[in-house]
């Protein structure tokens, strides 16, 4: 079989269940009594199994083969759910991910597994039970019985003439997921597998009934076949979305006394009802319909198509400038529509690039886990925000970044158990990864309950690296000091440790954010703790702003940051410390004015009756920015100011207006005090 065409599927798939296994041993050491999350890991490994053997990817198929052994004697309640045993799990899923990378770079995926299957192999015979495969086998052959469906004498004269020939008969019960959607389609699955090894010769419920899913997530069949129970529980459980599968083999009867017309060569011939293969197409057809509805398409293309699209906003733009000057109805009309249309491709356009950050928020739990343990410590991963949706760009790069962060809390941040409790704090430390959006910005932080920074090692470090000078240090806050520790090869370790103290990482981590478009600040308390704060651009191209005039300069402010537009009269302005201030719904907020901030030339006086004010946030600090007047709402293209023009301060991009005019965007971010 011709597998190229399915490779991507089949890499998408599998790091997606490889996730699930990964996030799901991890709720399995907490919970090593819960069942559901045994069958939820089991599941995700069978399945994996079973592409990789389609695939052909044989050391993968082996090793997570092992690994269900493992899980099927832990579900099955003859195995304890131990830290060694998590250990040698999460090691055969650092295998499989490996393998899995290795595929999708254009390698064969192999990789010696010998002796990772060897530990597995041995965590199976340290049970006194044997393999459960075979105890179930054995038990399914051993326990003969009748049938909870009810046959008619036809049907079970069929049986014992297929006994005579050499087959099985057998009662087979199938349970689907909860969240299985399509239950028809998954039951015809099913069936036409097991039509390659046998036949069904009766259902609970009707085949009717079952093709069109009226039933809940279970279904039994008589089944007829000369293979084994393996074979075929093996077989349907290939198929995803199986949450368990029972099979009982049928009593021997002494046959009807209604005499024998014929012996039939295929048991199950006179099974099929008319009309039973057109309803199995139809559901085929269901099938193809459902796997229809998700394409994937390479970002390139997306990108390509945002580029024309941009071009299409701005002669919009263009379009509606010149319906205002000309007057005319039916042209105001049709561009009023054209802007509702353009409006809402944007925002389908602009999604199709967005995923959430969970993405990359996923590989920390284990790394932490296996962090604390090699150090001795105990820390507790606490992820906030992980919904927060970020360009498919900016995901790709930001992950390296937060792992040199994430590593440096765990090394540096957290102290060990006997330290935090002599200093009166719970012995098991706590990590924050909290995401959320902020403007035209996503704000990643890393926050921890440990040591924080030492001022005192940083300043003289910086002071030896001829960072700083000793008196300009002593003029600084804890949090400036603590600036220094992204330097270059700055480092403050004592010794190096395959965790941390190379004296790189940090500075690699400030260029990166900063080749985003990004920045990075600190903010430390020494003996509670330290917060990294990664400010990052969503590099959405077309956002909705709010058109301000300073002066003669118009300026386009994201509307995502604004909170309010106030007029506010001139006895109403407030002075805090010598700088402007206003009360704000109860709330005292800073102003800045925006002639100052850009040094704006005041060519004409404006009305000082009262101030036009744009009150924008960042988290949960408040800012109003001083301007002329509003100008209005408008959706505009963001680009970019170039290399000469990179860095300006509180200044994103600008923008082409309808009439030709360049429009600079601000940053709220910058202004927020």
């Amino acid at each position: 079989m011709e597998t190229d065409q399915y490779l991507d599927v089949f890499l998408d798939e599998s790091r997606e269940h490889l996730q699930a296994i990964n996030d799901n041993i991890l709720e399995l050491e907490q919970q090593p009594n819960n069942l559901d999350i045994v069958h939820e890991i089991f599941r995700s490994a069978h399945t994996l199994k079973g592409m990789a053997a389609t695939m052909g990817f044989e050391d993968i198929a082996s090793l997570t083969h092992k690994m269900e052994n493992v899980l099927d004697l832990i579900r099955n309640q003859k195995l304890n759910v131990t830290s060694e045993l998590i250990d040698i799990i999460f090691v055969a899923i650092e295998y499989l991910e490996e393998m899995v990378a290795s595929i999708s770079e254009g390698n064969d995926g192999k990789k010696d597994v010998s002796e990772l299957v060897r530990r597995l192999e041995a965590v199976e015979k340290g049970e006194a039970a044997p393999q459960p495969a075979a105890t179930e086998a054995a038990a399914a052959v051993a326990e003969e019985k009748d049938f909870d469906i009810e046959l008619d004498e036809f049907q079970l004269e069929v049986i014992q003439q297929a006994k005579e020939q050499g087959f099985g008969a057998y009662q087979v019960s199938v349970g689907l997921t909860e969240d299985c959607i399509l239950k028809g389609a998954r039951a015809y699955m099913v069936f036409e597998v097991l039509e390659k090894y046998g036949e069904i010769i009766k259902t609970t419920p009707e085949v009717e009934e079952i093709e069109e899913g009226n039933f809940d997530q279970n279904f039994s069949f008589v089944y007829l076949s000369k293979e084994n129970i393996d074979k075929i529980k093996g077989a349907i459980f290939k198929i995803s979305e199986i949450e368990k599968v029972d099979i009982i083999a049928f009593a021997a009867k002494a046959p009807s006394a209604k005499p024998k017309e014929e012996t039939p060569e295929q048991p199950a011939a006179k099974l099929e009802k008319p009309t039973q293969k057109d309803k199995k197409n139809a559901v085929k057809s269901e099938l193809k319909s459902a796997a229809s509805k998700t394409i994937r398409v390479n970002l390139e293309r997306i990108d390509d198509l945002l580029n024309i699209f941009e071009e299409v906003i701005i002669d919009r733009g263009r379009l509606e400038v010149i319906a205002e000057g000309l007057g005319n109805q039916d042209l105001t009309e049709t561009v009023e529509h054209l802007g509702r249309v353009s409006s809402e491709m944007q925002s389908l356009i602009l999604s199709m690039r967005m995923v959430p950050i969970e993405q990359v928020f996923n590989r920390f739990p284990r790394m932490v886990r296996g962090l604390a343990r090699d150090l001795g410590k105990k820390i507790n991963l606490e992820i906030i925000g992980a919904e927060t949706e970020l360009d498919r760009t900016v995901i790709d790069e930001i992950g390296d970044p937060l792992v040199h962060l994430i590593r440096n809390s765990v090394d540096h941040g957290i102290e060990m158990p006997e330290v935090r409790k002599k200093a009166g704090k719970p012995e098991t430390g706590k990590i924050i990864l909290r995401a959320y959006h902020s403007g035209n910005h996503v704000f990643i932080e890393i926050e921890d309950d440990g040591a924080g920074i030492n001022r005192e090692k940083v300043q003289e470090k910086a002071i030896e690296n001829g960072l700083v000078t000793k008196e300009e240090a002593e003029l600084l806050t804890d949090d400036q000091i603590a600036q220094f520790i992204l330097a270059s090869g700055f480092s403050t370790a004592e010794k190096v440790s395959d965790i941390s103290g190379r004296g790189v990482g940090l500075d690699v981590v400030k260029n990166k954010i900063e080749s985003l478009g990004g920045q990075i600040n600190i903010e430390t308390s020494q003996g509670n703790g330290s917060i990294f704060s990664i400010q990052l651009p969503l590099t959405l191209s077309i956002i909705s702003t709010l058109l301000v005039k300073v002066q003669q300069e118009t300026y386009a402010i994201p509307l995502s940051s604004i909170i309010e537009t106030v007029l506010l009269e001139k006895e109403q302005l407030m002075y805090a410390h010598g700088s402007k201030v206003m009360d704000f719904r109860g709330q005292v907020i800073p102003l800045i004015s925006l002639t100052d901030v850009f040094e704006v030339p005041v060519t004409e006086e404006v009305d000082d009756t009262y101030y036009a004010i744009v009150v924008v946030k960042k988290g949960e600090k408040l800012t109003g920015l001083i301007v002329d007047s509003f100008i209005g709402q408008k959706e505009i293209v963001l680009k970019s100011l170039g290399n000469y023009l990179k860095d300006v301060f509180a200044i994103s991009g600008a923008t082409i207006l309808g009439d030709g005019e360049v429009a600079l965007i601000i940053d709220p971010n910058a202004l927020v005090k």
